[in-house]
């Protein structure tokens, strides 16, 4: 955490933590990346992308609004699930206000409505629900504002896509704040490290460039990042858990790790404002997924559970 900013006499400042949280595809990322005015989490037609907490910074004149992104709401199975749904129970424990991003063009089924109606109720801070995709076709609110309504909470119609609606939430956000310094430096525009964020764009590209279960097998770890040299070195391992995985993700000679790396490059030199040599390895962990040895090792948080 950067130095905090004081409050100066006579100019109150407002500060906290905003919990972006919700069922998986509703948008939660494109809402942090429009809010933030950054590309800071993966944004991708896929499902379950974001698998840690992502804090994008917004600073104002005199209101600092962070911004903890999660990982949509599941049941949770599989180990590396686990881990996802601790993460969002540890966001929640931090916030001092929630905006709950649901997809209002999709009608959802019972048990993912009871699922976020359950996480509601046990919030201990003001939430709001921004019924998201209202540019799309097929949008229809009614059923967000119904959940809403049950739950005794406000509801605002979002495009975050577009932006339409989301100062909307942002207002809602500011009158709600508590009265702080700021949490970070308002040049800051993230909590976590350059590294991370590599790496999520790694991740992303793989995302976009492959399908069924290769992208959910992979996790990126950066080995070298040599910021002295012109252009800047990044040396990162992709883990998989399968041999036929990584040939996949290789492929023929080589072209799919070629296509992949030339991809992440561009993203790379554009999120760094730089050049960049991006050298790219792909390993096999069985099943690191399910293994708390595996996630610790790649940087997940651990769940609580022990197992």
């Amino acid at each position: 955490m950067s130095n905090p900013s004081p409050v100066s006499p006579g100019h109150t400042t407002k500060a906290g933590f905003v919990l972006l949280a919700g069922l998986p595809n509703a948008g939660k990322s494109t809402f942090l990346n429009r809010a933030v005015g950054e590309r800071l989490s993966i944004v991708t037609s896929k499902a379950q992308t974001t698998w840690q907490r992502v804090a994008g910074i917004r600073s104002e004149d005199n209101v600092q609004m962070v911004f903890v992104d999660t990982p949509g709401l599941l049941e949770p199975g599989s180990l590396i699930h686990r881990s996802m749904m601790a993460e969002v129970m540890r966001g929640a424990a931090d916030a001092d206000a929630a905006v709950l991003v649901m997809d209002g063009t999709r009608s959802h089924e019972e048990q993912a409505l009871g699922r976020l109606s359950s996480f509601v109720e046990g919030l201990h801070c003001p939430s709001v629900l921004a019924v998201n995709k209202s540019d799309e076709p097929g949008y229809d609110s009614s059923e967000g504002m119904g959940l809403a309504a049950s739950l005794n909470m406000e509801a605002r119609e979002v495009s975050a896509r577009t932006g339409k609606g989301v100062d909307m939430v942002l207002d809602w956000v500011r009158a709600g704040l508590p009265e702080s310094p700021f949490l970070y430096d308002p040049d800051d525009l993230a909590s976590a490290p350059t590294r991370f964020f590599v790496e999520e764009l790694i991740r992303e590209t793989v995302f976009e460039q492959y399908h069924q279960e290769i992208p959910y097998a992979v996790a990126v770890r950066i080995e070298e990042f040599r910021e002295s040299q012109e252009p800047v070195y990044i040396g990162a391992t992709i883990y998989v858990e399968r041999k036929s995985q990584k040939g996949i993700l290789v492929g023929k000679g080589g072209v799919g790790i070629r296509s992949l790396g030339k991809d992440a490059r561009r993203k790379i030199e554009h999120f760094l404002g730089t050049s960049v040599y991006l050298d790219l390895w792909v390993k096999v962990w069985a099943g690191w997924r399910n293994k708390r040895e595996g996630l610790k090792s790649l940087g997940y948080p651990l769940p609580d559970d022990g197992e």
